[in-house]
């Protein structure tokens, strides 16, 4: 991975504490449903290999500590599952892990990718009405992609490919919002471009704090959710994978 482009993340350091609203500890922690709908190709080299995939409904959880400590980032950690089945009957032979699957059969797939987020940002602006957050995510893969189907002299076989890596991304979170009524319209995304290499990864949507309390927070979130992961030779995993559908949710902040 070669001439690294990863936009506006470079210049964090020297922005970093413009604005850290918080006078005590916070620690917020949610966990979202997201029914999605994928597309998608993989392969071990630059040919990929395209499957039908069906429609999943996914979790992801995650909690934030933000401080009110100059210069030291805040922290968010977010796990995101994402294992999805598919299957194609191949239009020509498909290499993958030692084993080269027949041409005009069927063949299907599980793949587990899986990641965690793990997020450094800085509270550029932050009061009830405006909060925007810049920083940087490292996406962690612990994967593995299982192919199934027909190989000439063995008959049905399956073979696993295990890989892992991590993805550094530019990072950014906004929130508006709405006076007096306990609503706010937010957006949070990740963004990658080095070489051929492409991850874009954000939701936008509406959030309801019905709780508002001196010792507790309570909001629910609904949305829209898009992740794009165009690897090229993570671990020697290549991909193109589109995953994409709305999401509800529930944050809590103490």
């Amino acid at each position: 991975m070669k001439k690294l482009c990863i936009t506006a993340a470079l210049a964090m350091a020297s922005v970093a504490p413009i604005a850290q609203a918080d006078m005590i500890f916070g620690l917020y922690a949610g966990a979202e449903v997201w029914q999605a709908e994928t597309t998608g190709s993989f392969s071990q080299n630059s040919d990929l290999q395209t499957f039908a995939f069906e429609d999943e409904t996914l979790t992801n959880f995650y909690v934030a500590l933000e401080h009110p400590i100059p210069l030291i980032p805040n922290i968010k950690i977010k796990h995101n599952e994402l294992e999805v089945t598919g299957s194609t009957t191949l239009t020509s032979g498909f290499e993958f892990g030692d084993t080269v699957f027949q041409v005009g059969t069927k063949a299907s797939t599980v793949s587990d990718l899986t990641h965690n987020d793990l997020i450094l940002y800085y509270e550029i602006f932050d009061n009830d009405l405006v909060a925007i957050d810049l920083g940087l995510n490292a996406k962690q893969f612990d994967g593995s992609i299982v192919v199934s189907g027909q190989e000439q002299s063995l008959g049905i076989v399956s073979e696993t490919v295990d890989f892992s890596g991590y993805v550094p991304m530019a990072y950014a979170a906004a929130e508006v919002g709405l006076p007096f009524t306990g609503l706010s319209v937010f957006a949070e995304g990740s963004l990658l471009s080095v070489g051929d290499s492409k991850v874009q990864d954000y939701q936008v949507g509406v959030a309801w704090e019905f709780i508002d309390s001196m010792a507790i927070d309570v909001a629910v979130k609904v949305g829209y959710r898009s992740l794009v992961l165009e690897l090229d030779d993570l671990d020697d995993i290549y991909t193109d994978f589109e995953v994409k559908g709305p999401f509800a949710g529930l944050q809590v902040h103490f």
